[in-house]
């Protein structure tokens, strides 16, 4: 069963720019309504915040109930607008009951998943011929079967209203590139497959489906906990293991959660109305 990955608090409002100024959030998703599963981990809390300071009303849910009201706890001291509710995002019935619940009191305009698993439950770092076929599966039954119960229950009814923005979060993964991430690549794979069918299927109807495949963030619990194996496998410092992953991307230099969700709050806007079907990605060589 997946798990949320672990929280990192951040204040909602004004952010610094590269000066250390203040930079006033520009409102991008103001008046619109967004589901976050998995929305206590480190991924899910910042999309949260995120979309919450560009003015969405967003819908946060999780496994771990204390986890989830800490955060939407946090976004509405901010003075934004969050809702808390405890859900296992793999349950097909549990998540069709929320989003209709939802769906009643108001529009679903944005529906993002931010499920994964524990790196040791996929064998993540293990190579093909040692995996398990319980290990190879894990990613497939907890990150691909939510991401399309979550897609498919907004879908209904975005495709009722005629607009509607699904995304999706892959890794680099994705197109192999490293050995030791057999199982949860095949699962990215198969989300970005899921992407492009949904585009085609509910573009005329006006919804979009977009998936944001980023590379390695090392502020989140995930990566944290795959670097800190990675340095004991190599013999080499953490520092030096960060290094190592950032020489992976285009600009020698990783991206924070923080900044993936800044780009997922531009690709569900409407400034992004064009955008459907593809891969944005981030950071990745």
């Amino acid at each position: 069963m997946a798990s949320a990955r672990a929280t990192s608090e951040a204040p909602l409002g004004p952010r610094p720019n590269s000066l250390g100024e203040p930079e006033p959030d520009s409102g991008l998703l103001k008046g619109k309504r967004a589901l976050v599963f998995a929305a206590a981990g480190s991924i899910g809390a910042a999309i949260a915040r995120e979309f919450a300071a560009q003015g969405a009303e967003v819908f946060m849910s999780g496994r771990t109930e204390s986890n989830v009201k800490t955060v939407a706890g946090a976004i509405t001291a901010g003075g934004g607008q969050a809702h808390a509710t405890t859900l296992d995002a793999v349950d097909e019935a549990a998540v069709g009951s929320y989003v209709n619940g939802v769906a009643r009191d108001g529009r679903i305009d944005v529906v993002f998943n931010a499920i994964g698993p524990l790196t040791r439950d996929f064998g993540g770092g293990k190579r093909a011929l040692d995996l398990t076929a319980d290990e190879f599966m894990v990613p497939l039954t907890t990150v691909v079967r939510s991401s399309f119960v979550t897609a498919c229950a907004a879908a209904r009814h975005m495709t009722r209203q005629g607009s509607g923005v699904i995304m999706f979060l892959t890794g680099s993964p994705a197109r192999p590139h490293i050995e030791g991430a057999t199982a949860i690549g095949a699962a990215f794979a198969a989300i970005e497959n899921l992407t492009r069918h949904l585009a085609l299927e509910l573009g005329p109807v006006g919804v979009r489906a977009v998936c944001l495949r980023t590379s390695a963030m090392p502020d989140t619990r995930t990566i944290k906990d795959v670097m800190q194996s990675l340095s004991a496998t190599l013999n080499v410092t953490d520092e030096r293991e960060a290094q190592m992953l950032a020489s992976q991307t285009v600009m020698q230099k990783s991206p924070a959660s923080s900044e993936t969700a800044r780009v997922a709050a531009f690709l569900a806007s409407d400034h992004a109305r064009t955008i459907t079907g593809i891969q944005v990605m981030s950071e990745i060589r």
